[in-house]
């Protein structure tokens, strides 16, 4: 096995896996952190933004899921610079604990009956911190799981870390969806069972914290500094980013992103709401939906990412997108015609739209780690990621605002479907092949469409 650069130590298999398992866990549970208002849209729209119109609500709802997202690209670039000077373990004890903090203080919220328009400032308020410190969480999970293990093993990483952190925090979202509303039952969910779902979000982050006390730094990330302590100090800086690459790449790379964040906001992270809404689903089978779909991430994200590692970054993109762009819009228009008593139907509809629309991503952390040097990864990957991601998690909201009445819902998402996968391909046909450049110093450029350096044969073993 070789170091993964030149002068860091080559990382031993229990750090490899520590590396692995904590990076998927602590992006896991903070993703699960932002999920719990996906699961609970719907009852807590008419308590912190009461209106009307039941699409106006959910708008509304939504809209303050996508103030979150906006701060992400802002919490990126203040942790991810604290990721690349300070190491990727510190940056990840500390943004994994205060986003768990904030989640637990949205649970103790009074509701706009008691405190009128307060209620949904400081709920919005909460949300944007909340944002801002999942933004930093990217930084240190999206770099230490990949930097930390050879060559061969980094796409799989990366579909473990970014598909895999997803399906986890979907997972455990569900299941507590599933716990809580069965221990409070109907009308009690509305009074009490949505605040004990935010109140775990604080279990979680003590979980996490417990499991990072056995982490170990990124070995590329300590070399480095050792090697250039002066560089790590430096202030990252626009110039910065496009002397690692062309502003095209930039471009292109944030299109990806955008286009595979969309994908899965408007599968996974609308599904809650599309089997409530539209399905007219019960909360318990849809809660059961919900954990079969978000399971059947893991494996699909995992292939994923190992195919890129295979074939290459840029041909898995275009794959995936070229089967997405017909396979996404087709499935919601399907799932549109379903009924309550169709479970086992919907899970089939949900599985195959939630497995397709998770694999577009599974690739990207490992695509943008190889597109910057060390010095400025964290920062630069926090950046794009949370940039790409939140812009695509706005469109939930523009669905809604797009439909008149719930029974548009189904419409217009397959339209915006479609047009984020079309994005998602556009980017990808103007994105370099990256595979095995992480070692490299120099640029990797936007006219380059062949893969980069392969690695050594050790690697490749």
């Amino acid at each position: 096995m070789s170091a993964a650069v030149p002068g860091a130590p080559a990382p031993t298999p229990k750090q490899m896996i520590t590396a692995g398992t904590a990076s998927a866990v602590g992006f896991a549970f903070d993703l699960f952190d932002l999920f719990i208002l996906l699961y609970v849209a719907s009852t807590i729209g008419p308590l912190f933004f009461p209106s009307s119109s039941p699409t106006m609500t959910l708008a509304a709802t939504f809209a303050s899921f996508g103030v979150s997202l906006v701060m992400r690209p802002l919490g990126g670039a203040v942790f991810g610079r604290y990721a690349d000077k300070h190491g990727r373990r510190r940056c990840m004890v500390v943004t994994v604990g205060g986003v768990g903090l904030a989640t637990a203080v949205m649970g103790a919220l009074p509701t706009f009956q008691t405190i009128g328009a307060a209620a949904p400032v400081l709920f919005v308020a909460l949300r944007l911190v909340q944002g801002l410190l999942v933004g930093g969480v990217v930084a240190s999970t999206h770099t230490l799981g990949t930097e930390t293990v050879p060559q061969r093993w980094r796409g799989l990483v990366s579909g473990l870390v970014g598909g895999g952190g997803a399906g986890l925090g979907a997972v455990i979202a569900s299941l507590v969806f599933l716990g809580v509303s069965a221990v409070f039952p109907g009308p009690a969910f509305d009074a009490w069972g949505w605040r004990v779902m935010f109140f775990t979000g604080l279990l979680a982050s003590l979980f996490s914290l417990a499991l990072f006390r056995v982490l170990e730094e990124s070995p590329v990330w300590v070399a480095a500094a050792k090697e250039a302590p002066a560089e790590a100090r430096k202030p990252v800086k626009a110039r910065d980013l496009l002397s690692a690459t062309t502003t095209r790449t930039l471009v292109a790379s944030t299109a990806l992103v955008i286009g595979a964040g969309a994908q899965y906001y408007l599968t996974s992270g609308y599904l809650p709401t599309f089997l409530a809404q539209i399905n007219k689903l019960p909360t318990g089978p849809r809660g059961v939906l919900l954990v079969w779909t978000s399971l059947a991430i893991l494996p699909m994200a995992l292939l994923a990412g190992h195919l890129s590692e295979r074939f290459g970054r840029r041909p898995v993109f275009l794959a995936i997108g070229v089967v997405n762009l017909v396979a996404l819009p087709l499935l919601v228009t399907g799932m549109a015609g379903l009924g309550p008593d169709d479970t086992g139907t919907l899970l089939v509809y949900g599985l195959l739209l939630t497995v397709l629309a998770n694999a577009s991503y599974a690739a990207v952390p490992i695509f943008l780690n190889e597109l910057f040097p060390t010095r400025l990864r964290a920062t630069a990957t926090a950046l794009i990621w949370n940039g790409g991601f939140a812009i695509g998690g706005l469109t939930t909201t523009f669905v809604s605002l797009a439909s008149p009445t719930v029974a548009d819902i189904p419409g217009r998402l397959a339209i915006f479907l479609g047009a984020v996968v079309a994005l998602f391909l556009i980017g990808a046909l103007f994105v370099p092949e990256t595979r095995g450049a992480l070692d490299r110093e120099e640029p990797v450029h936007g006219s380059d469409r062949t893969p980069a350096t392969p690695p050594a044969p050790a690697d490749r073993a």
